[in-house]
């Protein structure tokens, strides 16, 4: 008869958690889960799930200015904030609910209670002051937003946690970061009416995508009437009775209702006890771990954002699958993270697996390029002047695409499906030789022909 209370304990009830928990119980393990806040996690509760009922929320303004070309006649439309966050309210407690039913289905333990590592194979439920035994502990906390270097009046800011549930809202934003989390927001705020300043310390926003893609979204985002701010930082936030006085580095002047600072995540480790328990962090405070997702303590693992390897959901979610089926289920894999597609929500969006063209280069050195730009059929008949940029990168002597990316309209289910190809060595010919489905926008991904050549300086 074991010694210990469960075999698996499972510490934060995210995507990555929770799924370990449930397939480890599948395979007969005796497994009990803790979640502080909601079941879910970051993803379902204030993360990807409201952030994209936020982005079709904010998409309609462009549907209402469009019609108009198609013949439709429609009257002012109005935008009711309270009834939009009462709506993403219902739908995220509605998947708490089925994150806890299918926790408990399977025999899951759960405890709505922070947890903390007293030791290896202990865990203290703050709640309760009980403590617990496990002969494995997963660390499946995730991560949360950075706020960066305080500054006078940084304490008015807010971050994404709280952008899904302000009482009214704003009508001047202010937008600090340039990745992806800032560049979403921005969108979603200006398509519901806001006025939008992105301001960023580096010289583009969207680091680390290709080039073409940040070029593309930023060109939209100003066309969009989206100002963006590059090499500048906040120096200040004064509250006045207007809302709030932001003044930048260089000492000019913006005034906003929301400064919303989306200056990157950290991993969710403060306070768990790892340092007492032995477990090695690094930078950020992530949790360092092997590709089988064990840490340096016999007994402790970590899946997900908190390891700060690849932070996207399904990421967490195949770490945890394979976790549970490699301890519990006599299954060992691991988690291939080549070839894994990834959007930016913005409007418009973008949709990319493999590698830019930048990272391409640094690999293998020479490659082709095959990209397009243009106009999409919807526009012709709204006006819209949105372009989309479909690009493929190509290793030479191989044929193999080692790069797509799209940035428009429906961009990111091309990413999802064009990874399948990619993933399985698709070339460029076999791109080629596919039937183009026509008239569609991805069909340009199959008719791409001559190779991208820099203009002459």
């Amino acid at each position: 008869m074991s010694t210990f209370d469960y075999d698996l304990f499972v510490i934060g009830g995210g995507s990555g958690g929770v799924r370990a928990a449930r397939i480890a119980a599948t395979h007969g393990a005796r497994v009990a889960i803790a979640e502080e806040f909601r079941y879910g996690g970051t993803c379902v509760i204030r993360g990807c799930v409201p952030k994209k009922l936020l982005v079709y929320a904010s998409r309609f303004h462009d549907e209402f200015q469009d019609a108009a070309g198609f013949g439709w006649t429609v009257g002012e439309p109005t935008f009711d904030w309270s009834r939009l966050v009462a709506a993403k309210e219902r739908e995220i407690t509605r998947l708490e609910g089925i994150y806890r039913a299918n926790l408990e289905r399977v025999g899951v333990v759960t405890f709505a209670s922070r947890a903390e590592i007293e030791a290896p194979g202990r865990v203290r439920l703050t709640e309760s002051d009980r403590t617990v035994t496990a002969r494995h502990i997963l660390i499946a906390t995730g991560g949360q937003p950075s706020r960066g270097p305080a500054f006078p009046g940084s304490e008015h800011a807010i971050t994404s946690n709280e952008a899904f549930d302000l009482p009214a809202f704003p009508k001047r934003v202010v937008v600090v970061g340039g990745g992806y989390i800032a560049v979403e927001f921005a969108g979603i705020f200006a398509g519901l009416g806001a006025e939008v300043t992105i301001v960023y310390r580096g010289p583009r926003i969207l680091r680390g995508f290709d080039e073409d893609m940040r070029d593309g979204l930023s060109a939209e985002y100003e066309r969009r009437g989206i100002a963006i701010r590059c090499h500048a930082t906040i120096a200040a936030i004064d509250k006045t009775a207007d809302g709030l006085d932001v003044r930048l580095d260089d000492g000019s002047p913006i005034a906003a209702d929301q400064v919303l600072l989306a200056t990157g995540r950290a991993p969710n480790t403060a306070g768990l006890g790892l340092e007492r328990a032995g477990v090695k962090t690094a930078d950020k405070g992530r949790v360092v771990v092997d590709g089988t997702s064990r840490t340096n303590v016999d007994g402790i693992w970590a899946v997900g954002d908190v390891t700060d390897r690849i932070n996207l959901t399904p990421v967490a979610i195949r770490e945890g699958h394979a976790f549970a089926d490699s301890v519990f289920g006599g299954k060992p894999w691991s988690t291939d993270y080549a070839m894994v597609p990834t959007a930016v929500f913005s409007t418009p969006e973008i949709g990319t697996v493999g590698l830019s063209e930048a990272d391409a280069r640094q690999e293998v050195g020479c490659v082709d390029i095959y990209k397009t730009r243009f106009r999409p059929m919807k526009g012709t008949l709204s006006g819209r002047e949105e372009r989309m940029v479909m690009k493929l990168v190509v290793e030479p002597k191989s044929g193999r695409v080692l790069g797509c990316h799209v940035l428009g309209a429906d961009a990111a289910e091309m990413a999802q499906m064009a990874a399948i190809a990619m993933k399985m060595g698709a070339r460029k010919a076999d791109f080629d030789a596919t039937m183009p489905l026509h008239p569609c926008a991805a069909e340009e991904l199959v008719t791409l022909r001559d190779k991208w050549v820099p203009p002459k300086i």
